[in-house]
């Protein structure tokens, strides 16, 4: 393995000088630094971890706590393209990534244990149950912490604008001559609730009023249940004439269940998702949805993250709401 002494010998300058520079160190010319960095790829160098870590008193790795509730893992369309955004930002600063859980081989352990065990330096938390007490547990700990669409009165948090979102959806559907609206929600966590919330708030600055059947309590990204939950829906007696669904994918059980009812999309009934992910728009029909940022959502947290970690002196608790964009697709058909 090739060494800084070994650099530096064949640099003929000292080990100090060639530390320095390619620590990107201001003492050190630029000229120099280049040239050192140039003989150091020739020599096949590479930093060793534990000995920055050593050093530096850090790992430069992070933990993403991520635990969806239908179990899909990194197959969750949304939440992937977050993470991935997350870790391209994480990585250009120099950082790896470990996913936190609660045990290690046949070992239990905390979400914060396993952390500390694995030496992270701060950890990103998203789509889990935030009321989980080993997940109090991490928030409330030593290490920096970033949630993603959760808030925390002592925690930095990167939130998609579902309020704006739902707000423009409902908007949308109304103006295209809607009013018996029916909406398939996600368990219960604060993005169900500002949805929910801002579904009832907007109908109601339009002058529309639902029957509370109209409201159904779904699960994200699980369509088998809104495949059920669509059919409830079809066999009222005054069923509505557009369908809200809880996201993209598990629209596709909504859309199965209209088609086993020999009804078309948008000519007999309407349908909208929400998240934006390839798959929505590679339908048919082209499904109207709403769009997260999922770059720059897992970017800022990134960023959040990592200043939290390298300036934890100027830690300034942040809410960073990000905002989506309405995609009209062709699921919601327009009426008198």
């Amino acid at each position: 393995m090739v060494s800084l002494k070994d650099i530096s010998i064949k640099c003929n300058v000292s080990v100090a000088t060639v530390s320095k520079a390619l620590n990107d160190h201001s003492d050190i010319s630029e000229a120099t630094k280049n040239s050192i960095r140039k003989v150091a790829r020739e020599m096949g160098y590479f930093p060793n971890s534990f000995a920055r870590a050593l050093k530096t008193n850090r790992t430069y790795n992070i933990g993403v706590l991520f635990v969806d509730e239908a179990q899909s893992g990194l197959t969750h369309e949304y939440f992937a393209n977050v993470l991935d955004s997350f870790k391209v930002e994480a990585e250009r600063h120099g950082y790896d990534i470990t996913f936190i859980n609660k045990h290690m081989g046949l070992q239990p352990m905390s979400y914060y244990e396993h952390s500390k065990y694995r030496g992270v330096d701060g950890v990103v938390i998203a789509c889990i149950d935030f009321s989980d007490p080993d997940v109090l547990k991490l928030i409330n700990s030593d290490l920096p912490v970033v949630t993603i669409d959760h808030v925390f009165d002592n925690r930095t948090a990167i939130i998609s604008d579902n309020v704006k979102g739902m707000r423009d959806l409902i908007t949308y559907i109304y103006e295209m001559g809607h009013k018996k609206i029916a909406y398939i929600h996600g368990a219960d966590s604060s993005v169900t609730q500002n949805r929910v919330g801002s579904f009832y708030k907007t109908l109601s600055e339009l002058g529309i009023d639902i029957p509370d059947i109209y409201v159904k309590d779904g699960i994200y990204h699980d369509a088998d249940t809104t495949y059920r939950l669509t059919k409830e829906l079809l066999d009222l007696k005054d069923p509505p004439t557009c369908i809200i669904f809880p996201d993209d994918f598990s629209c596709i059980g909504g859309m199965n269940a209209i088609k086993e009812y020999g009804l078309s999309i948008p000519d007999d009934i309407s349908v909208v998702g929400y998240d934006g992910v390839l798959l929505s728009q590679v339908l048919n029909p082209k499904l109207t949805t709403l769009k997260q940022d999922t770059k720059l959502l897992g970017k800022t947290a990134a960023e959040k993250l990592i200043s939290l970690i390298e300036n934890p002196k100027a830690n300034i608790i942040e809410r960073v709401v990000i905002e989506g964009s309405l995609l009209c697709g062709e699921s919601v058909k327009k009426i008198n």
